[in-house]
């Protein structure tokens, strides 16, 4: 409601007049039925609604005008401003005053309000950021360092390296270069979701190859876990953004490899569903569902919930991490009206489920054209 107001192009001390006008009008009707003492009530309640949602300078002529309004239309003698009772008089004066007051207390109030709000964003925001920088302390470093020390070593004119080693340094620059470049990907995409400009670009996407690609990729990282893939060979093309799909996939096989045990197993799985929209009883819902899952550790039960936030790293979580990779993975799958959800599994482990509802086109489709 105070956007509302502040949004609103009318004019503050318009919606004051009309209000205390409005409403004057609505109680003449019942001026013979009711003591116009109640009638000055009622202008204070509305003159302390009105100091909510506006600034001061239209609430002080809103208790002005109460005043006015109350003194010409409910206190005898009828259409003057002059009073022959003293106790009417006094009342009146009370009246001017105590909304008057209202009016300065509620606005102060509201200045108070704004006030811890704007401390306690900054506070929160500068949180964030020392988390951020903290993680970023670490988790960029790193590879800096194993760049900066293999190149070192490589330069080195007085030190016979064998083809061995310099293809093991070689391959250790290559590894945090692409480490650090996941990390920076990781940034630039929460700043895109943070400022909105996502937009998908919806095309016909072969989820099969994107996890293909995207575990080719993670060749290193998953050289210590089993990979089953549960992918049905015909499986149909969907209308997804191939870029966000391949970040979602990376990001989530990822934190399975970087959070579970060697030897623990990935299991990926694609499957294209229908249902039936109940709502027109005709039109049929095209899925595509996509379900990672591991048997590792699992989440803490009492931290799960919060496995998507922003930053957010779990207590007995080992070193490292910015805690953006989930959080972005719920914003590129939401980026495409997809939903998430995470549970642990029974037996140990858990299991991410991203499901989209999407065209598809089957592949034998594409035969002839």
């Amino acid at each position: 409601m105070d956007k509302l107001f502040k949004k609103s192009s009318v004019n503050p001390y318009l919606i004051s007049f009309l209000s205390v006008g409005i409403f004057s009008l609505l109680c003449l009707f019942v001026r013979d039925k009711i003591d116009y003492r109640i009638v000055g009530y009622l202008l204070l309640v509305l003159v302390s609604i009105l100091a909510i949602f506006l600034e001061i300078k239209p609430v002080l002529l809103a208790a002005i005008l109460s005043a006015l309004a109350l003194d010409y239309l409910f206190i005898n003698p009828y259409y003057t401003l002059h009073i022959d009772s003293a106790e009417d008089a006094f009342l009146l004066i009370m009246f001017f005053i105590i909304a008057l007051i209202n009016a300065v207390l509620t606005n102060k109030f509201r200045i108070m309000q704004k006030a811890i709000h704007i401390k306690e964003t900054r506070a929160s925001t500068l949180k964030l950021y020392n988390t951020l920088l903290d993680s970023l302390s670490h988790e960029l470093r790193t590879p800096i360092a194993a760049i900066l020390g293999s190149i070192d070593t490589l330069q080195q004119k007085d030190v016979n390296l064998s083809s061995e080693t310099q293809q093991k340094l070689h391959n250790e620059i290559e590894k945090a270069s692409m480490k650090l470049n996941y990390q920076v990907e990781n940034l630039l995409n929460m700043s895109r979701l943070e400022s909105g400009y996502i937009q998908p670009k919806l095309d016909w996407c072969d989820v099969k190859e994107i996890i293909y690609n995207v575990c080719n990729r993670l060749l290193e990282e998953t050289s210590d876990h089993k990979i089953n893939y549960l992918i049905d060979e015909n499986l149909p093309l969907f209308k997804l953004d191939y870029g966000l799909m391949e970040q979602i996939v990376y990001n989530l096989v990822y934190n399975c490899s970087q959070h579970t045990p060697k030897g623990a197993t990935i299991e990926i799985q694609v499957k294209y569903d229908v249902d039936v929209d109940f709502d027109s009883h005709i039109d049929l819902i095209k899925k595509c569902i996509i379900t990672i899952s591991d048997d590792g550790y699992g989440f803490p039960s009492d931290e799960i919930d919060r496995a998507f936030d922003k930053f957010y790293r779990f207590k007995n979580s080992k070193t490292g991490g910015t805690g953006l990779g989930l959080s972005i993975v719920k914003g590129f799958v939401e980026a495409q009206n997809g939903t998430i959800n995470l549970r642990n599994n029974e037996n140990g482990g858990a299991t991410f489920e991203l499901s989209f509802s999407v065209d598809c086109l089957p592949i034998n489709s594409l035969k002839n054209e």
